[in-house]
This record gives structure tokens, sequence and C-alpha cells, in this order.
């Protein structure tokens, strides 16, 4: 779509589609021009002068996703104005740290697949991946850095200490079933949240928001974020391998007991929390089949409960994004809430 053209689409679905919904495509051609040139970014600055770094990256790169990050902080820039050099830089930075995450979590979760690819690590082994993501982190805040802007290094740097706090919290509770439902709300604010957050804020930042309106985008895409993971942990449960990307029950597997299980155990009698115990202790469902703990977490309404709770993270976000002006990237926004919860991957 040339410029003339979106310009001209955006104009008039200010009129025809006033008050209504946007679809998934109507929400990524508003910033598709502005998408594109992040992608450009990425792999412009993707390049390092060890080909293994590279590679991994042109991996990452390749394998895609929604590049959900960047589209919410470029939706929020265009909130305030018109979309800024800087936006689309900071949408890059955003996704190369989100790479970097990815990178050193299938590390740390000895994953094998990414996607429904093989993961860096199967690809590279853990040295070269470990040293890989350290220099996409490092690559992030030297493009960061250029935009000789404290407040934005001030951002990024706050939420590199909460993602990699987030980790070291989770690798102390891999493998315990005695985890409570702030136990797990802890670890989705540090991992997820925090990320989504931060990506709002630097939209806000740099599209010359107030110091209010910042922090409302910035509350807004939180409870986003919150939702976001619900959802992953609960599509964990529930998605087809095929679409999912990973195997499913993985995160049970990889010793993680997420909210659904968190729900479900509360209620559990002894000889069923042992069921779970056994897959925790074994990193396999050899002995208890995914299935059986399929019918005891919905035996529980565990699956039923997390999405209620993720249905109010949503609510409380678009009740925030609900109070700014309506605009065609205003919608888009109160719609992404929708998307999130309603996703099959």
């Amino acid at each position: 779509m040339s410029e003339v053209k979106r310009l001209n689409w955006i104009n008039s679905m200010g009129i025809s589609r006033l008050g209504a919904s946007l679809t998934a495509r109507e929400i990524r051609e508003l910033v598709a021009a502005e998408l594109s040139r992040v992608e450009q970014e990425i792999h412009l600055e993707s390049v390092a002068s060890v080909d293994a770094v590279t590679a991994i990256s042109r991996h990452l790169q390749a394998n895609g996703g929604k590049r959900l990050r960047p589209m919410l902080l470029l939706l929020v820039n265009r909130l305030f104005g018109e979309t800024t050099d800087a936006a689309v830089r900071l949408g890059a930075v955003v996704e190369m740290i989100h790479a970097a995450t990815l990178v050193h979590d299938d590390v740390i979760d000895e994953a094998e697949t990414r996607r429904g690819k093989p993961s860096a690590n199967v690809l590279w082994g853990n040295q070269i991946c470990v040293l890989g993501g350290d220099w996409l982190y490092m690559q992030a805040f030297q493009m960061a850095l250029r935009e000789r802007n404290f407040a934005i290094l001030d951002i990024l740097i706050s939420l590199t200490q909460m993602m990699v706090e987030g980790e070291l919290i989770q690798l102390e509770r891999i493998g315990r079933i005695h985890l409570t439902e702030a136990d797990y709300m802890e670890l989705v604010d540090r991992k997820t949240a925090s990320l989504f957050s931060a990506c709002a804020r630097l939209g806000a930042l740099v599209g010359g928001a107030d110091d209010a309106q910042e922090s409302l985008v910035a509350d807004y895409a939180w409870n986003l974020g919150m939702a976001f993971q619900l959802v992953d942990d609960i599509l964990d449960f529930t998605a087809r391998e095929s679409i999912l990307g990973k195997p499913v029950g993985n995160d049970l597997r990889e010793g993680k007991v997420t909210l659904p299980l968190i729900y479900a155990l509360a209620e559990a009698a002894p000889a069923e929390r042992e069921l779970v115990a056994t897959v925790l202790r074994d990193r396999s469902y050899d002995k208890v089949p995914l299935k059986r703990i399929l019918e005891f977490m919905r035996r529980y309404d565990g699956i039923e409960r997390a999405r209620q709770r993720a249905l109010a993270f949503t609510d409380k976000a678009r009740s925030i994004i609900a109070g700014f002006p309506d605009s065609p990237y205003q919608r888009a926004l109160y719609t992404v809430t929708d998307l999130i919860i309603e996703r099959d991957h």
C-alpha cells in the first residue's frame, strides 16, 4: 500500500469505522510502513564482526513472529502525532532486546524448537548462543544511546534489570509445586508485562506525550502484557502443537508451574497433586500422561479461571485506552486487547 493510499484509507476509516473494532490486518496496516522500516533497522543493525552472531540474529529475524512489541510502540507513538524516526529506531531496539531474551531463555530451558523450527541453541550450541544474546543486548543499547536521551536509557536499563531478575526468580522456582498466584504474577510482571509497558512508555516519550499520558499508556500496556502471558500459559495446555510451534504442555515439562495449574492445585486432592509432582520430578510425561494433567485441571476449572483473570487485565487496559481521544490508533490499541485474548498461538 502506497503512503498516499494508506493515508486515504486511514482517513476514510475514521468515518466508516467510527467506534468500531479493527481487524488484526487493519491494525497492522496502520503502521505497516513503519514496521517495514523497523525490519530494515533490525537487518542492518544485526550484522556483527563474528559470523555466528550475525547468523543467530538472521535466524531469529527469519522466524519472524508478530512483532507485537514494536507495533505497540509505534501505535502508541501515533496517539500523539506523526511517527518519529526515534520511534522506528526504538521499535528495532525493543525487538532486539526481546530476541536476546528468547535466545537466553531457550538456553536456560534447553528448548529444542522456537516457533516450530529448531531453536538457536540447537543449531549453534549454548555457549555461542549465550554470547550471541549478550551481543544483541549490547547492540540494542548502542542503538538507543544514539538518541542521546537519558530518559530512554533509564527506561531500557530498568527494563533489562527487571527481566534478568525475573529469569533468576524463575530459575529459583523451577520444579516447585507450592507456588501462589502472587508468586506467578510477580514473575509475569518482570518477564513480560515490564517489556510491554516499556514499549508504550518509549512510544509516548518520543511522541511528545506529557508525564501523565506516558504513565497512562504504560499502565495500559502493562495490563496488556499481563493478559498476553496468561493467554500464553493457557495455550501451552490447550493449543495444538502445529499451531503453537512448540510441544504442548512444555512449561510443566520444564518444571514451570503456571496460573492454570496453580488454581487447580489449590483445590486438588493429595493424589492429584502427586501427579503434578511426578511430572516436575521426571521432567517428562512418561509416568503421568499430559491427558491426566489436563483432566485434573479442567475438573477444578484451572484453565477457565486463568482465562477470567486474563480478561480482567484486558478490561483494565480497555478502560485506560478508552480515555484517550478517538482516532484509528486509539481504536487499534483498544482492539488489540481482544486479539490478545482470542489468539491461538
